[in-house]
């Protein structure tokens, strides 16, 4: 016999308690321990499964004798895996992040700020994807009206694309019997309620339950299936984190409401690479995808202009050309100001101390400005190196010379140290017209020879002497 008792759980970890606590004791969250209901197993001379307990002698109804199976056990060999195969969905920079495409029956959740692009994505990918089989988009954020307008913009309408605004798990479950769907969009979980269950849209226990009724139907049915998620204000998946342990792969969906790209990463892909990154245009027509986006992230000068450098960053395993802007000038002010868009404010921070210490650069009573080209953001100890020269040539007024980039990282005593994946960014930097790098030591030798001068540096000082007086 199965009863319930009132506990606490873990909305993080899944921690239990029978008592609520501030503070969750296994991963020392505040906040996240909520009322739930505890199953617990009641027999008659029988301990609780799980916790260390076994059987007595001649208990029946113990779970010894076992139950029906779904199919039978097989050797490993013998396994069909064309079922597992990913389906392309159409837009080359989103199968590229998911490995090849959408395997069926995988659950995807797509999380993002609100406003960056999410439903227009899964709105052209489900009208794509409508060609090879029906889809069902199921809008709770939106009117259907308002969804049909978007797509007439966008250019996503398909006779095999069918949409329904509901809310209600039940009505969602009876759409997707009638349409069979080969593709199913839910946009989003937190607006989809169980009636069943306590709380309210959005809460805790109502995406679980949803996100598990969901997630069995797409296994029964081998539908693909994709969920939207909110996100919070630190950009963390909302709602607990068995969501993200539920599903089978979770990308974020980011860019900067004021720039037009976008760009989709893998956080969890049990079909895929987890090291990938697709970058999409948004414009007025909907998502384009950007096979070869280092352009957007480099300005066009007539002339070599005083603090700037080209660094090579990698997006997962994509090289991607970005520039670093800097502007030093006298302050007017008893504190001089620090201002950082696009990079590490605490990184640009300690490469303004390391020039001034290490290299002799005055900085201390001057107003600094770091920026980068194309609303990227940089977050790579590689691009230190770039950031230095670019305030190193705005304070000395002397521009890098054109063709010129820099890669490394640089430490506090002043030493620019090796990163990753070296030969892929000069070859990528050669490619877009490049012909001398200033990198780590030790780097030439990883280089396949791409018409590119390697000047390998030692420490800050060599690199200021390789980059602005040769």
């Amino acid at each position: 016999m199965a009863k319930s008792t009132a506990g606490f759980r873990c909305a993080e970890c899944g921690w239990q308690t029978p008592k609520w606590t501030g503070r969750c004791g296994e991963c020392q969250a505040w906040g996240t321990v909520e009322e739930t209901a505890v199953p617990r197993l009641v027999r008659a001379g029988i301990r609780a499964a799980g916790y260390g307990g076994t059987s007595t002698a001649g208990g029946s109804g113990a779970r010894l004798g076992g139950g029906p199976v779904s199919t039978a056990a097989m050797p490993i060999g013998k396994v069909d895996a064309a079922a597992a195969r990913a389906r392309p969905t159409g837009l080359d920079e989103l199968d590229r992040v998911l490995g090849g495409g959408l395997v069926p029956g995988v659950v995807l959740l797509l999380a993002g700020e609100p406003g960056v692009g999410k439903s227009t994505l899964l709105l052209e990918a489900g009208a794509l994807a409508a060609a090879q089989g029906p889809v069902l988009y199921i809008t709770g954020e939106e009117s259907a009206a308002q969804v049909r307008l978007r797509a007439d913009r966008i250019g996503a309408v398909h006779e095999n694309l069918y949409l329904a605004a509901e809310t209600d798990l039940d009505a969602v479950i009876t759409h997707i019997s009638s349409v069979s769907p080969r593709m199913l969009i839910i946009d989003s979980v937190q607006t989809i309620a169980a009636a069943d269950v306590d709380g309210v849209p959005g809460g805790i226990t109502q995406v679980r339950e949803v996100a598990a009724a969901l997630t069995a139907a797409a296994k029964d049915r081998a539908m693909a299936t994709i969920l939207v998620g909110h996100v919070t204000k630190d950009g963390s998946v909302a709602g607990p984190r068995t969501l993200e342990h539920l599903v089978d792969v979770v990308l974020h969906f980011e860019g900067d409401r004021h720039s037009r790209l976008r760009m989709v990463r893998a956080v969890k892909n049990r079909y895929g690479p987890t090291d990938e990154v697709g970058c999409f245009d948004l414009g007025e027509y909907g998502l384009i995808g950007l096979a070869d986006p280092s352009g957007l992230f480099l300005s066009r000068h007539r002339e070599p202009v005083p603090g700037t450098c080209v660094t090579v960053t990698l997006e997962g395993r994509r090289p991607l050309l970005a520039e670093v802007q800097a502007l030093v000038g006298a302050s007017i002010l008893e504190v001089p100001r620090r201002a950082t868009s696009g990079l590490d404010a605490a990184r640009v921070g300690m490469v303004l101390a390391v020039l001034q210490r290490r290299a002799e650069v005055k900085l201390g009573k001057q107003d600094v400005y770091v920026a980068t080209v194309g609303g990227v953001r940089l977050t790579e100890p590689s691009v230190d190196l770039a950031v230095a020269l670019a305030l190193a040539s705005s304070t000395a007024n002397l521009p890098v010379p054109p063709g010129v980039i820099a890669i490394g990282e640089v430490g506090l005593a002043g030493e620019v140290r090796n990163v990753a994946g070296v030969p892929r960014r000069i070859t990528e930097a050669a490619r877009m017209g490049y012909r001398r790098a200033i990198v780590p030591p030790g780097s030439a030798g990883m280089t396949g020879g791409d018409g590119v001068e390697v000047v390998e540096v030692e420490d800050i000082r060599e690199a200021l002497a390789a980059a602005l007086r040769g």
